[in-house]
Parts: C-alpha cells; structure tokens; sequence
C-alpha cells in the first residue's frame, strides 16, 4: 500500500466516525472524489518518479555523508573562533558593527532596509566577492568595507548565472546520471558541460546517451523542483586529500584537484540540496530567488577544450529573478536569432562555408561587395590620413617567428609545415613581416611616424568545434596597420586613431567605448617605460574626451593597450578596433632610426592599430546591426528595374545599363513572373529601390520608385526623371548615409 492510499485510507475511518448520519447519495460522491484524488496523486507521482532516476547514483549519497560528517566538524572549530568586534564601512560612508564569525553581509543588510536584502545577489568583503550568509572575519577592530551588488551589476548577474548553472547541474546528475565537469556563468547566461556514463550491466562498446532538447523539458521540471526547495548553497572548505575522497567516482574531477590543488592545499566546494561541486563560489542565498529558469541548446565540446580529450555534452540555459525579464530576453533572442548573420548570409547569398576547408569563407559575389566596399572605405581613409599599404607574405621560414617569440609562445595556433627540410608557418599576424620592411633599410627620425597598412591574410588555428560563421574563422583579413614612431610622437598618434575610430564608427552608427589596459604582474621592459606609456595612453584619452574605463593589469605583457568595445542596434557590447604599445618586437628586431641629435640611433615604439578588427567579423556584426537592410553605400543590391510588361523590357534593360555605368549594383527581372511577384522578390531580397517602368516611364525617360524603407511608398509614385534619380543616388552613396532616401534634386 502507498503511503498516499494509507493516507487516505485513515480519512476514510475519520469521516465514518463523525459523518456516520450522511445520505447514500453524499457518500457515493465522496467515493467519487477519493477516487479522482487518488488518481491525481498516482499520475503526479508517477510524473516525479520519471524525472528522477531509481536508484539514483551511488555517489550522490556517498557525497552527501562525507560533506555532512565535515560540515559538523568545521562547525565545531568555527565555534571556537573569537568573536573578535568588527568595524563594517558601507559603500555610501556609513559605519555598522559586526562581530566576527557571527555577522553576516545579509545580516547588515536587513539593517539597511526591509526589501533590500531580497535584491541582492552578492557582496564584496574588502574587494573579495562573498556569500551573503557567510560570516565576516576578521580580529578585534578590524575595518571591513562591505559592498552589496544585485542582479543588474556585473557582478551580481555572474554570481546569479554561476547558481543557476548549479541548480542545472543538480538536474544533470538526478535525472540523466552525469558525471558533470565544469559549469561557469557566460556573458549571458550559463552551460554545464557532462559525461554519461552507462550503467553496470551494459556492454562496453555501447554508445554513451547523447542528451538532445527532447531532454530539456524533464531537466526544466527537476530544476524547478530545485528552485521550488530554496535549497541553500552551503560553503564547506576540503583539502586535497578529502576532495580526491570525495571525488572519486569522477575521472573529470579528479584530475581537476590533482592538477588546480598543490599537495596539502585546500579549496571549497558548494552543495545545494544533492549536489556537491567542486567551486570556489560565491553564490546566492538559495535557489528560490530564481523566478525563470530556461534551457535554451546544447552541444559538444572537449574536456578542457582540448581536442586529445574526452568529447562531453554541454547543455546552455539562462535564468532571472523577475519572469518579465525573461519574456524580454527572449524576445530579444527572438529578434537576434531574425538578424542571424548565418541566416541572411544564406537568404541573400553572401557567403558559404564548405567542409573542404573548416573556418574559410567562401565569399559569394554579392558578399564579396559588401567586402570589397568596406575595403576601399579604409583605403580611401588611408590616402587621407598618410598611411602607406603594403603587401606581405603569407608563410614564413620558422626563423622568423623564433625571433618575434610567436614560435615559443603561439605555436600552438599556428598552421606549420616543412618545406625542404626546414619549417615555416602561415602568419598568424602582419606585425614581424612589417618589422622586416622597416629594417630593409636605414631609417631616419624623418621618415616617422611611418604609418604601415596591411590586407594580407591571416590564418590562426582554431579548435573546430570554436569555429561560429564569419564571427570565429581561421583564415581572415584584418584592418591591420602597424605605426613605428618615436616615444614623444605617441601621443599624437594615438589622438590620430582616435579620430579615425569616431570617423569609422560613425558611418556605421555604432555607440562606442574604451578600456585602458595597464602592466600586467608578468611584463616585459623597464618600469619607467611602461608608465611613460601608460600616461601618454591615459593623456589621450582624457583629451578625446570619450567613455572610457581603466582595466588595471590587462595589458599585454609587451606594452599597455586599449581595446575599444563597439555596441550594435541590439546593445550588444563586440571588441573590434585595438590599439597596442609595443616596445619588445623593436627590441627583438634590432630595429633603429637615426635621431635628430647627433649621429646616434634610437630604438622606435610600434604601436599596433586596428579599427574594424577582422573585415570578416566585421561583416557579421554588420550583417546583425542592419539585420540585413544594408544601407544604399555599402548595398550588395542597392536598384532592381522591374518592366511592367514584355513591351518595356528594352527599356528596363537600358536603366538598369546605365546605373551598372555610373557604377552602381542594379539588376533587371526580365522574368515571367507577375509585377506583384517580383516586386515581393525585390523586397525579400532587401534592394534599396526598386524601379518600375512601363509606358508613362518609357516616353518620360523616367522611373517609379518604390522604397525598401518607406511603406508610404510601396504603391505607385510619381515618376522622377533619369538625370535626377542618378544625381540623388551619386549624393546617398556619396554621404554614405544610413537613411534610405533620396535627397531633393
């Protein structure tokens, strides 16, 4: 009998007892009843007993013991601490007390207000993120500087998306069995990445479970049981020796703690209801502040993102406090899943990708003009600014990447190969080919600044399963230029770039910022380089006056750095543009010019600059911010003519000649298809204009011009003569405005 039939088996005694007087008919009703809850507590149990596995794995219970036997003993010397008094300094000034190893960043929180504490994720403890039920320490006076951070600070999201991938986790292991890996926060969401491991009785050979998204409604219903627990995330600190105990069912784990933990180390793990996980933390109270939980797709991936090893499943979700965020953020998937630069790259035939070569794209003639306009822009910057192109090889003897140090410490992502006993690599980069150009002759202070741009192709080796359209390639363009000046021209250089980034971005109608990225611990150089460099960085941008952050320590270890960060029409955040000080390839290369003093020579900076990055990625970003709608300069289809009838088709051809002349991208459908029908085509395919033409047009020299961007104008117009039309189109291209209109001529 279940416990649920012996429940209601009590019932029934207790309703004999005291309703013994009821009618026939009222207890025939009440058997009915019985009966129908009866079965509704069968089907839901019966529901629950699928989602969870019977037996469930051995090692859930074997961890849950360990972690509760050293749980009570940390208890027990946490009780020993001394409850030392604490100063706890708020981020607006305001002083509270505290006593340590009692006091909790939640506890000071509910003195701040009541509904204050319900909203944040997260707290720092002097600059150390920290659980809000975790105990402050520290000795007798000690000053603590306690920040708070919710889900809409950087911190407070990660922390949010880092529990929710736990809670993912917790549903991996009780209803598939996995033996889970690694779970992090990504800039939107989160993943867990697991193995399935077949159960005793099954044969070796057979196929390990491959989880798709039939699987997800089930792994969605064990986690909202999750949330629905408010399970806690409990803290515990394990050495070593008790991890590799605790862990050992794992191959996974296991090599995690023998590699990430030093012998006689210690690190923490987080158990939430019946997971346990290796994790340095910190997390949010209890899974109850998740108010929507989703799974959005999975995939494969390689333990450690290493190719030699194991291949694991990976499972991607994304989860909020408020379900109203999650409606919007789906719906913003929704629209960035419309503007897919792999979807209309095949809608409007840009590019193709081919098996025969993973990661190279195959530009399609309309795509290559989307290409090749955006090149011609940067040339045509390029005269105008005083930069010089160049044309560099594409492989290079080994020798050459020894000195540049790219052999030590990028080989790894370089394609390398033998040739006549000796090795070489394709160039992963333009820099050590232009410091060779620069040493083929003395240089004197005069020729500096030298401005040196490069189009040359790059190829990087990138893991397979990493490659992602135009956005993660292995072989690519860059904007690439390299500036070789003397110390006391960098800051004006750097007010050069500047301005050409505002140029460049502008066209596009991008927002952007920028980072300033200082010496990292390990750097190469004098100290008294570095911040001379640094300042001449910090200088220029206090004088461009623009958004700008500081990123300490995130330079490269050869100079500082600023990256610039572009955001597109769905306030998507992508780095692009670079701009790099290097004072170590000059070193390496020997390379000098003579100085304006004397007959001595000095050393030149190289400072490394790029503004739209790889044209490739570029493309994809742009591909998405127009969603497709190219405005009319940098149009692959900018006018399409369209005869009325079989009587103008001469004339449309003749239209559609003389805009090819006057070098624009126009094409004629001399089809058999109804004007509707091919009006509906001009439009699916994304002209700027389409112009229709028929008698009136014919005997006017004139066309009808219907605009891509204008609903008002779908219908009939009036006519606009030839001679106009091309001065108005001449005027758009020209201005490279991101309007769709035609200017009054």
């Amino acid at each position: 009998m279940s416990v649920n039939e012996a429940v209601h088996k009590v019932e029934d005694k207790v309703k004999n007892l005291v309703l013994n007087n009821k009618s026939e008919e009222q207890k025939n009703v009440e058997k009915s009843e019985k009966n129908n809850t009866q079965k509704k507590a069968k089907g839901n149990n019966g529901k629950q007993s699928a989602l969870y596995l019977n037996p469930e794995p051995e090692f859930i219970e074997e961890r849950n013991a360990m972690f509760d036997r050293l749980q009570l003993s940390y208890a027990e010397s946490v009780a020993q601490k001394p409850r030392a008094v604490l100063k706890v300094v708020l981020k607006d000034g305001s002083e509270k007390e505290a006593t340590a190893w009692e006091t909790s960043p939640m506890d000071i929180a509910k003195q701040i207000a009541k509904s204050f504490p319900d909203k944040q994720c997260i707290s720092k403890v002097n600059g150390e993120l920290w659980d809000l039920d975790r105990p402050l320490e520290g000795s007798e006076g000690e000053t603590i500087k306690l920040e708070f951070f919710d889900f809409e600070s950087e911190e407070g999201k990660r922390v949010f998306w880092h529990s929710s991938a736990h809670v993912l986790g917790e549903a991996c292991e009780c209803n598939l069995g996995a033996h889970i890996c690694l779970g992090p926060p990504t800039d939107d969401g989160f993943f867990y990445e697991f193995a399935i491991k077949n159960g005793a009785g099954v044969p070796a050979d057979t196929p390990e479970r491959t989880v798709s998204q039939a699987d997800f409604p089930n792994l969605e219903s064990v986690a909202k049981n999750v949330i629905k627990e408010k399970q806690k995330f409990e803290r515990l600190v394990m050495s070593k020796e008790d991890l590799l105990k605790m862990f050992h069912y794992s191959k996974y784990k296991t090599y995690l703690v023998q590699t990430k933990i030093p012998d006689g180390g210690a690190t923490t793990v987080y158990r939430c209801g019946k997971l346990i996980d290796l994790c340095v933390g910190p997390h949010i109270p209890h899974t109850g502040r998740i108010k929507a939980f989703k799974l959005l797709k999975n995939s494969s991936c390689y333990f450690l993102g290493e190719a030699t090893n194991d291949s694991l499943q990976r499972i991607y979700g994304v989860s909020f406090p408020d379900k109203k965020l999650m409606d919007a953020h789906l719906k913003f998937l929704a629209e960035a899943s419309m503007r897919d630069h792999r979807k209309i790259g095949r809608e409007q035939e840009l590019f193709y990708f081919n098996e025969m070569s993973p990661g190279s794209c195959f530009w399609l003639p309309h795509g290559t003009r989307i290409y090749n306009t955006l090149v011609e822009m940067l040339r045509t910057e390029y005269r105008k600014r005083g930069y010089d192109e160049v044309i560099t090889p594409n492989m290079y003897n080994a020798k050459l990447w020894h000195t540049s140090g790219h052999w030590a410490n990028y080989k790894e992502n370089m394609f390398t190969f033998d040739v006549e006993k000796e090795q070489f690599g394709l160039k992963p980069m333009n820099c050590p080919g232009h410091c060779i150009m620069f040493k083929s002759r003395e240089r004197s202070y005069r020729e500096l600044p030298w401005r040196v741009a490069d189009f040359g192709v790059i190829h990087r080796n990138e893991f397979s399963g990493a490659l992602s359209g135009l956005t993660r390639v292995r072989r690519f363009q860059q904007d690439d230029a390299h500036i070789f000046c003397a110390q006391s021209q960098i800051e004006q250089e750097i007010e050069n770039i500047f301005d050409f980034l505002k140029y460049a971005y502008g066209v596009f109608g991008f927002e952007f910022k920028m980072e300033l990225s200082t010496r990292p611990e390990k750097y190469l150089g004098d100290l008294e380089t570095w911040n001379n460099a640094e300042a001449k960085l910090e200088g220029a941008l206090r004088k461009w006056g623009g958004k700008w952050e500081l990123n300490p320590g995130d330079g490269a270890f050869y100079g500082p750095k600023i990256d610039i960060m572009i955001s597109d029409a769905l306030r998507r955040w992508f780095q692009c543009a670079t701009i790099q000080l290097d004072f170590q390839l000059p070193t390496r290369f020997e390379l000098e010019f003579k100085s304006q003093e004397g007959d001595g020579y000095e050393r030149p900076v190289m400072i490394h600059r790029a503004v739209l990055g790889s044209v490739e990625r570029m493309t994809a970003i742009l591909t998405e911010h127009f969603a497709g709608k190219w405005p009319f300069w940098l149009s692959p289809r900018q006018v399409l003519v369209v005869p009325v009838g079989v009587k103008y088709q001469d004339y449309a051809k003749e239209v559609r000649d003389m805009l090819v002349e006057q070098e624009f991208y126009a094409d004629v459908d001399l089809s058999g298809n109804t004007l509707q029908k091919k009006v509906r085509n001009g439009q699916l395919l994304k002209y700027n204009f389409i112009f229709i033409v028929g008698e009136q047009e014919m005997s006017e020299r004139s066309v009808n011009i219907r605009n891509r961007d204008v609903m008002e104008m779908q219908g009939k117009n009036a006519t606009i003569d030839l001679e106009t039309v091309f001065k108005q189109l001449q005027a758009l291209k020209r201005t490279k405005s991101l309007e769709n209109v035609l200017g009054d001529n």
